[in-house]
Parts: structure tokens; C-alpha cells; sequence
């Protein structure tokens, strides 16, 4: 039978992106293939911060950040936690990756034409102790067009191979099998949807309108996780986490929906580690929705107190921005599954981020004027906007017309004025020196040391109920699915593996739905920046691995 393509990419996404052009590059002919409509191109990385982990960058350098490889891999080692048989290639490919980030990888991406903002982010702080999770250092390179602008050049090269004839674009093509002849995977079957033309990220038709089936020397599979179909979050979900949560919201849209992981599944590969997941736990409902229970994360800087949903402070070190799989796990021990910040004024207009590209259209559109105005006094606009119209969000004058609102959020009266006003209270006495029993207070003065969380995300210390600080804001926080840890199990090649360890011929597997790598590249939990490096990391090696392996 005559074959239609060298490799088919399924999985039009960042990590599809990268292999496809890697496999034009190398003179390979490609189909990419996609359930979504031509909208959507980039997949979920379009909607991103664009945060990139990189280690010992020229850009931490200038802000006085001592970061090495040594000191990466520590962070690695202790933020991912592998302790089973299962975690071989997770760990083999964390070396890897920390290598790459450490190495070449900041040139390849200039090489890209992909350029980072000057301020590095410190996100996932951990705080615990030194071999324990969450990084050392500021290591969240923010890239200057936010998600679009990694997304941006993949997206070129892939298109001018198309212009070339090397790769065929089939959007609104769902696979639904995968099949082998002579012991290899040769061949993808499956359904042809209707045409779609809604925007990028609206769930689209799911009507099918034919079938299809082509063959090719080898397959790559780049679909994703399950972070947009909540019941295979709640299937996964790991007794260690407690019982799942009844309401969540999507970080992701609808068609992450873990199709193809089944299907590569049935198809023999090794499916690992599909008990960790990553799903944040400051999610805020979209006040002008794109796709179902639509959430944005919150990236809070460290002053917000944050409270539990009876109004209970958490427990050290579960402060803004140190650990969120601690959080999510404490959270679920409450029997609620929405906590609460509580702020003021001074510190939403310092501290609050929105992750997302549409979020922050300043780093978006590449604005040197438009950030420059973060500077003024007031919050960002997409803050102020959720601000005015999100719906969890209470702003008052007094802390008992605040409570008042808080309540009236949630089904049964919840906090009780006394007891919050008595935690505030201490916490504000402790804010009268730059030293303090209160481990947020300190974390607060020690992030204030960093020059870049000095100038762009940490308010002044001072008092919640200083009336000049105000007015006081509360915001519900609920749980944000994102994305999934573990897999499909690959080598260092990408090869998806079988049970017996033996690859599975001539099927790869890349991005998260190889685990970022290995069937689970970040163990527990994840550094932050290392989602889109782990699609870049694992696109560029599947693709040249595929390229090799065909003629």
C-alpha cells in the first residue's frame, strides 16, 4: 500500500508545531492533523504567559541572580519527588531537559527569532527547605509576546513548509484508531468533523461529515492532556489529593479532552503517572468567557493573606506563589474546595497578574509604552476589569461589609467577622518592623531583596486595615485543571514505549501527552516555565528522532 506522508503529527498544538518543522526541515513530507478548526493553530500554548525556564540566562544575570545547573537539578530533583520503577525515563529525561535549559536552548530560541522580557519571574518558591520543592531562584522568563510569541515562529516554519508541499494541514480530522502492518504503526483512521468557524478556543461541532485513513512511515502523537473533561480529572484523580472536587473551573479548552491517549493506549503504548497532575488552586471564573467554565489563574505576588473557606489562615509555607501542590493538597483536606484571598487596594494593584495572553495584552502586543504603564498608579487594566465584573471578587470599605459580601458568595455564612478580624489584626502588628515571627511577613520582606520583585510585583509592606491602603478586597479562589504530569512513556528518542519496555514501532509521543517527556518529566510537581520548554524540548527531539528513523 502506498504511503501518504513520511510521519503524521497528530496534534496541531506548540509540541506537534516543533516536530512538524523539524521533520520539513529535514526534507521529510508531514500531514498534521487536528480535531480544531485552522483558528486554533498552537493549541493551548497560544493562551500562555509564555513563561520559559532557562538557567543561568543573561537575563538573570543582569538582575544579580546566581543561578547553575547545579543548583537547577537540585531544584528538579526535590520539586519532582520520583520514588517508583515507573519514573526511569521521567527522570532520564529531567536530565535532559535540565541540560537544555542550562545549554542551548536560550540560543536555539533567539536563533528562533524569540526574545524575553528583561524582568525574571520567581515563581513555585516552595518554601520549605533546600533540597525540597520549588526553585531556588527567579527562573520564569516571561517571553516578549507572551504565548503567541512562542507559538509564533513554529507556526511560520511550519507554514512556509506548507507553502512548500511538505506538510499537508487537515484540520477538523479527530483520529480515532491507530493501526500497524508488519509490526509497525503505519496507519491513522478516524473521523473527519464538520467545518467549524468559531474562534480560536469555542468549543467547536463535533458532527462528523466522513472518515478517513492514512498511512506513513511513523506517527507522532501530539494531542495533549485531560485538563478540559473534568470526569477523566476526577477518574485520575489520586487518593493523596483526597476526594476530587465537585466544581472546577477549565484552564484549558473543551477539546483537551485525553482521546488520544486512550487510543495510543489501545494501540499498545505504555500509559504512566496518570495520578499526577498539576491544577491550580487560584483560579477566578472568566467574567467574559471563550470556552466552557472558563478559569484564569491568579499570579499573586506574596502579601494577600490567604484564608481557607471558613476564613482560617493556611498553614505555612502555603503563602501566594510558594506551593501549589502543598495548597492543593491542604485545600482538600478543608471539605471545601474554594479558599480566599484577602488584600488591599495598594497590594491588587502591585501584586495581581492574570495568566494568560490575553491577560496581559501589553506583553502580547509587544508594547514598550504599554508595560511601561504598569508603572502608574492604579491596576492593570484586565485586574480592574475582573475587579468590576468577576464574580468572585468583594471590594469594601469596612472589614464588616466585607465579610457581609464574602458570605454572600457562598451557600451557608461561612466566616465570622470576630475570628478574621482577629487574624488580621495580628498580622498587621507584626508589620511594623522588617522583622517578624510571621513567615509570611519575612517571606514578604525577603522578596522585596529580589530588585525585580521590588519593582514589579510586591507592594509595600503595611497593614491590611490601614484605611489608606484600601479599599479591602476579597477574592474566591477555585480549583484551575491545567494540565497532566504523566503519559504516554517514551525514551530519550521520544519512542512511545509497550509494557515490556520495548519501543512501540514507529509511534512518538511529545508535550504533555507524553508527560512533557519520558511519561512524566516533573515527577509530583512542576517548576513553573517548564509546560511550554517541555513541548519545545520534546517536539525538537521527536522530530529529529522521526526524521532520522524515515527515508
Amino acid at each position: 500500500m502506498a504511503l501518504d506522508a513520511d510521519v503524521i503529527v497528530i496534534g496541531a498544538g506548540l509540541a506537534g508545531l516543533v516536530a512538524t518543522a523539524e521533520l520539513a526541515d529535514a526534507g521529510r513530507k508531514v500531514i498534521l492533523l487536528d480535531q480544531e478548526p485552522r483558528a486554533s493553530l498552537g493549541g493551548q500554548a497560544h493562551w500562555s504567559f509564555g513563561g520559559l525556564f532557562l538557567v543561568d540566562s543573561p537575563e538573570q544575570r543582569r538582575m544579580r541572580i546566581r543561578d547553575s545547573h547545579q543548583l537547577a537539578w537540585q531544584d528538579w530533583l526535590g520539586t519532582a519527588g520520583f520514588d517508583r520503577t515507573e519514573d526511569h525515563w521521567p527522570r532520564r529525561w529531567a536530565e535532559a531537559y535540565v541540560d537544555f535549559a542550562a545549554g542551548e536552548k536560550r540560543n536555539w530560541l533567539r536563533a528562533q527569532g524569540i526574545r524575553f522580557f528583561p524582568v525574571v519571574g520567581w515563581a513555585e518558591r516552595g518554601g520549605l527547605l533546600a533540597s525540597g520543592p520549588g526553585n531556588s531562584v527567579p527562573r520564569f522568563h516571561i517571553t516578549w509576546g507572551t504565548g503567541p510569541g512562542v507559538v509564533e515562529p513554529f507556526a511560520r516554519r511550519v507554514l512556509a513548509a506548507a507553502a512548500r508541499g511538505r506538510v499537508d494541514l487537515r484540520f477538523r480530522h479527530r483520529v480515532t484508531a491507530l493501526s500497524a502492518s508488519a509490526g509497525v504503526t503505519d496507519t491513522v483512521g478516524g473521523e473527519v468533523l464538520a467545518p467549524s468557524d468559531v474562534a480560536r478556543g469555542e468549543a467547536s461541532s463535533r458532527e462528523v461529515a466522513g472518515s478517513f485513513e492514512l498511512r506513513a512511515q511513523a506517527v507522532i502523537v501530539a494531542s495533549g492532556g485531560i485538563g478540559g473533561n473534568h470526569d477523566l480529572v476526577r477518574k485520575a484523580w489520586p487518593a493523596r489529593l483526597g476526594t476530587p472536587p465537585e466544581r472546577m473551573l477549565s484552564g484549558v479548552p473543551a477539546h483537551v479532552d485525553g482521546l488520544m491517549l486512550e487510543i495510543a493506549g489501545a494501540a499498545g503504548g505504555r500509559l504512566i503517572n496518570g495520578d499526577r497532575m498539576w491544577h491550580y488552586t487560584e483560579g477566578i471564573r472568566n467574567w467574559n468567557p471563550i470556552w466552557p467554565s472558563h478559569g484564569i489563574r491568579i499570579l499573586p505576588g506574596p502579601s494577600s493573606l490567604w484564608l481557607d473557606a471558613r476564613g482560617k489562615r493556611l498553614p505555612v509555607p502555603l503563602f501566594p506563589g510558594f506551593d501549589t501542590l502543598g495548597t492543593l493538597e491542604h485545600i482538600m483536606t478543608t471539605g471545601y474546595d474554594h479558599t480566599w484571598f484577602v488584600l488591599t487596594q495598594k497590594i491588587i494593584e502591585k501584586e495581581f497578574a492574570l495568566s494568560g495572553s490575553e491577560q496581559n495584552p501589553d506583553l502580547t502586543g509587544r508594547s514598550v509604552r504599554d508595560v511601561l504603564g504598569r508603572a502608574r498608579s492604579g491596576a492593570q487594566g484586565p485586574v480592574e476589569a475582573f475587579k468590576r465584573n468577576g464574580v468572585d471578587f468583594v471590594v469594601a470599605r469596612t472589614l464588616s461589609e466585607l465579610v457581609r459580601g464574602m458570605n454572600a458568595k457562598t451557600d451557608q455564612p461561612l466566616i465570622e467577622e470576630a475570628e478574621l478580624r482577629r487574624e488580621i489584626e495580628a498580622r498587621d502588628r507584626e508589620m511594623a518592623n522588617p522583622f517578624s515571627k510571621d513567615l509570611q511577613v519575612t517571606a514578604i520582606h525577603g522578596a522585596r531583596r529580589y530588585l525585580g520583585d521590588r519593582l514589579t510585583r510586591t507592594a509595600a509592606p503595611h497593614r491590611l486595615l490601614d484605611p489608606k491602603a484600601g479599599p479591602l478586597i476579597a477574592v474566591r479562589l477555585n480549583i484551575l485543571t491545567r494540565k497532566s504530569l504523566g503519559g504516554l512513556e517514551t525514551d530519550l528518542s521520544a519512542r512511545v514505549l509497550r509494557a515490556d519496555g520495548t519501543p512501540l514501532d514507529g509511534v512518538y509521543a511529545v508535550g504533555e501527552a507524553a508527560g512533557f517527556g519520558g511519561g512524566g518529566v516533573h515527577g509530583y510537581r512542576s517548576l513553573e516555565g517548564t509546560f511550554l520548554g517541555g513541548c519545545l524540548f520534546s517536539g525538537r527531539i521527536a522530530g529529529r528522532a522521526a526524521a532520522r528513523a524515515t527515508v
